[in-house]
């Protein structure tokens, strides 16, 4: 691994390690170069890395569009491509680590986030391509009862769609639950990645902000996502969940530097990486400083805020309606699953 600044010395000196966030091929690479020990699929991701690296892929595409599968099946079979490809490379890692590490996400349908009877199948499914397949579910209600039913059965599951305190909470409750189960049948329960899409809950927070017209500076909002990511990890330490946190869709190095030191996962797309591989920033860790209470408390001032930030601020029945929710659900399906449908 050749020198990358900020980022090398905080997976070399600290708790903190990170997952690539891209399923391009050369990008990859570099990833891994960089110390990358997992890797962060969506449907966005899959379609865009078979779409710009068409000769790349040109075999397996050709073998799937020659096939007389319905748009699921297809869908399935094209996200198959570039998830085994990354499974593949990383699978090194998950040997080398005895299955600790050197996972790759797979994620389910986006249009069917509250149905169980299509996820827990799909999931399965998924989970057979390779040994180092993490299920990725979404934290709704039904997600959550498929992620205690995966782990029960021994597969490796990350939970995303989520970006809440509260979301974040029953996760972990869940993978615990589930732990017990495949225990109690002398299984091995699976593995869990419990995702917060630090930028995500930002970015919703920014448009409540500025539609309610609040008085609330860009300095705060940005903020946001660090307050609840750095809440819940605390909460994680305290009620002994083995859960691993996955930070994700970070907006800024800020996402990263505020929580260096905490035992966790960033996910970095390459977009963001930049001067995370530079010395510009302090090497000191910094998941133990608060974000101000003075910050906190113009936040809290959204209601918004407050159901991401309190951990009783929803409940499991009410996080598939949470805005933030409704705005990533649409997104991967609009412009990843959909476009793997239709794929040509």
């Amino acid at each position: 691994m050749s020198n990358n600044g900020y980022l090398e010395w905080a997976i070399r000196n600290t708790k903190t390690s990170w997952w690539h966030d891209s399923a391009d091929p050369a990008e990859l690479q570099l990833g891994l170069e960089r110390g990358a020990v997992g890797v962060t699929t969506n449907p966005f991701l899959s379609n865009y890395s078979l779409d710009h690296n068409r000769d790349f892929w040109a075999e397996q595409i050709k073998e799937v569009l020659s096939q007389n599968l319905d748009k699921v099946e297809k869908a399935e079979a094209l996200m198959k491509i570039p998830v085994t490809y990354c499974a593949k490379q990383v699978l090194p890692e998950f040997e080398k680590s005895e299955g600790t590490r050197g996972y790759v996400c797979a994620q389910v349908n986006p249009a069917k986030h509250g149905d169980r009877d299509i996820m827990l199948p799909m999931a399965r499914r998924f989970s057979a391509w390779a040994p180092n397949i993490a299920v990725k579910l979404p934290a709704t209600a039904a997600g959550l009862d498929v992620l205690e039913d995966c782990v029960a059965e021994g597969i490796t599951v990350a939970c995303t769609v989520s970006f809440t305190v509260p979301q974040a909470l029953a996760i972990g409750a869940r993978h615990q639950a589930g732990i017990k189960r495949a225990e109690e049948k002398g299984i091995k329960p699976g593995r869990c990645y419990a995702v917060i899409m630090i930028g995500r809950l930002d970015d919703y927070l920014r448009d409540v902000v500025h539609d309610n017209q609040a008085d609330i500076g860009e300095s705060d909002i940005q903020m946001a996502g660090v307050a609840c990511t750095k809440r819940a990890y605390r909460t994680y330490v305290e009620k002994g969940y083995t859960a691993e946190l996955l930070v994700a869709a970070l907006r800024g190095s800020h996402h990263m530097t505020e929580l260096t030191g905490a035992d966790l996962i960033m996910s970095i797309h390459p977009k963001s990486i930049g001067p995370l591989v530079t010395d510009e920033f302090p090497k000191e860790e910094r998941i133990e400083a608060d974000v101000p209470a003075s910050v906190v408390e113009r936040l809290s001032t959204l209601p918004e805020f407050v159901r991401a930030y309190e951990p009783d601020g929803m409940s499991p029945n009410e996080f598939i309606g949470y805005g933030a929710t409704q705005r990533t659900m649409t997104q991967f399906l609009e412009i990843g699953w959909n476009l793997l449908q239709n794929f040509k």
